[in-house]
């Protein structure tokens, strides 16, 4: 049995999960996705990932980025590797793509803010 705090919703429940053969039995929730937050963490747990990219503006030295879907919890430490050995000598705007389908992943590191905006720049 596992004892996990559910994040999905602002409850937080504290959930028990148990892996009975093959099922697994989720308690504790007190809404339905409880139980799929329970059965996703015993089974291919998954986190999103907000950080910041190193640039080569003065007045901008890093850029918030984040993960525009859900990483496998194994890949954090080798996906922040990935973002830790960029650094941006463009501007870019926000929402604007960092790095594409990042180790294979189908997720993209994207931009959180607008450089252009930040720097006073006119907009491209």
């Amino acid at each position: 049995m596992k004892n996990m705090t559910c994040i999905i919703c602002p409850n937080g429940c504290l959930l028990e999960v148990d892996k009975q053969g093959e099922e697994i039995i989720v308690r504790g929730n007190m809404c339905k996705r409880g139980v799929e937050f329970g059965i996703n963490e015993m089974t291919n747990p998954k986190r999103s990932i907000s950080t910041t990219v190193k640039t080569s503006y003065k007045l901008i030295p890093r850029l918030p980025v984040r993960t525009d879907g859900e990483i496998p919890l194994d890949y954090i430490f080798r996906v922040m590797g990935e973002i830790n050995d960029v650094k941006l000598d463009h501007l870019v705007h926000g929402g604007e793509i960092i790095i594409k389908d990042i180790l294979g992943t189908g997720v993209n590191i994207i931009s959180t803010s607008d450089m252009y905006y930040l720097l006073g720049e006119e907009l491209h």
